[in-house]
């Protein structure tokens, strides 16, 4: 059974700073690109950050870069998102994904993305 499992998340004030965590089985982690969304109460989801399977490339959204960084470590089948000064805005229920595209390529659309995690919840206080 393909699965992906998030966790990390919680509540931490403005400032701080959270590490999530995505670990998959029934699949190698080696053969996909990945990629992290977010979904704030009211909105639609979006796409926060991206990694190729090798880690050569990774991309962000604008509202995250130079704060967060998205990796991966193959050889634990596991994604990370290391999430630095958070803001209320960043407040959302944080899902990664994997791309069912080009495993050497970036992708920002949930359309390219084939299975998904649970998600972790994550509240920035002010």
């Amino acid at each position: 059974q393909v699965q992906l499992v998030e966790s990390g998340g919680g509540l931490v004030q403005a400032g701080g700073s959270l590490r999530l965590s995505c670990t998959a089985s029934g699949l190698t982690l080696s053969a996909y690109a990945m990629g992290w969304f977010r979904q704030a109460p009211g909105k639609e989801r979006e796409f926060v950050a991206g990694i190729t399977w090798s880690s050569m490339t990774t991309s962000y959204a604008n509202s995250v870069k130079g704060r967060f960084t998205i990796s991966r470590d193959n050889a634990k089948n596991t994604l990370y998102l290391q999430m630095n000064t958070l803001k209320p805005d960043d407040t959302a229920v944080y899902s990664c994904a994997k791309s069912g595209r080009s495993r050497i390529l970036l992708w920002s659309s949930e359309n390219d993305y084939d299975v998904w995690g649970q998600g972790t919840q994550v509240t920035v206080s002010s």
